[in-house]
């Protein structure tokens, strides 16, 4: 190939990469480096002011909830930036089930945008997945997630730190009332943790059973606090 050929190429290349970047993950339209457009961003739903300062369920008040109070989970608190609606599923459906990569970025600007006023932790890590799930899917889209946060703040970001040690179904899968029992048990951690705080990353928090079962983990190992810093978090049933 000549050199005038390799030139054409890279700039049609250089103008695909750029067309891609700018436009709008949910409608195409213009966006800005986020990777959505103002009208899209804006039509995210926010987490309410009046939620559960522990897991973060949406409620009446800004109170503990009655099922944090019955069975206080092992992480600390909850951080979490939209509730998960349309058009927030759109976002991280394509992300998570259609390998839409792309979707990363607006999902991570979003969440770093709400840990703005948080404290740093020592240590960012990505909610782990079994290695057969990481082979089906190609990707750990927390970790995606978490890599674009850690990389924002200046963070250290740890994706080997926590390991799933078997393979169950999907907790989206599973009824709610199911998916402690699917997760119990099921990672490990063998580093010296003590004194440290750890921050969780995820897409999507429902019933917390996950994100319990890796802070019990992580304590055991000498955590001294572990917090989710989750995309969006699913309303509960009561």
């Amino acid at each position: 190939m000549s050199n005038l050929e390799n030139s054409f190429f890279d700039d049609c290349l250089a103008l695909a990469r750029g067309w891609t970047a700018a436009a709008c993950q949910l409608c195409a339209a213009k966006a800005d480096p986020s990777g959505l457009c103002p009208a899209c961003h804006s039509s995210l739903g926010r987490l309410p002011a009046t939620h559960c300062p522990l897991c973060a369920a949406p409620g009446p008040l800004a109170e503990t909830c009655g099922r944090c109070l019955k069975h206080p989970p092992a992480y600390d608190r909850i951080c979490a930036a939209l509730v998960y609606e349309y058009p927030v599923d759109l976002l991280v459906q394509g992300l998570k089930y259609r390998g839409q990569l792309a979707c990363a970025r607006p999902l991570a600007q979003i969440l770093a945008d709400r840990l703005e006023s948080e404290p740093y932790p020592d240590l960012v890590i990505p909610m782990p997945l079994s290695a057969q799930r990481l082979a089906e899917r190609g990707f750990n889209q927390a970790q995606e997630i978490a890599r674009i946060v850690a990389a924002d703040f200046g963070l250290r970001l740890d994706a080997n730190l926590c390991r799933r040690l078997r393979h169950s179904a999907a907790q989206a899968s599973l009824p709610w009332k199911m998916r402690a029992a699917n997760v119990r048990n099921a990672y490990l951690c063998d580093r010296d943790l003590r004194g440290m705080d750890i921050a969780v990353v995820d897409d999507v928090l429902t019933t917390g059973a996950t994100m319990h079962e890796v802070a019990k983990t992580l304590k055991r190992q000498g955590a001294r606090l572990v917090t989710g810093w989750i995309v969006a978090r699913t309303p509960r049933p009561e």
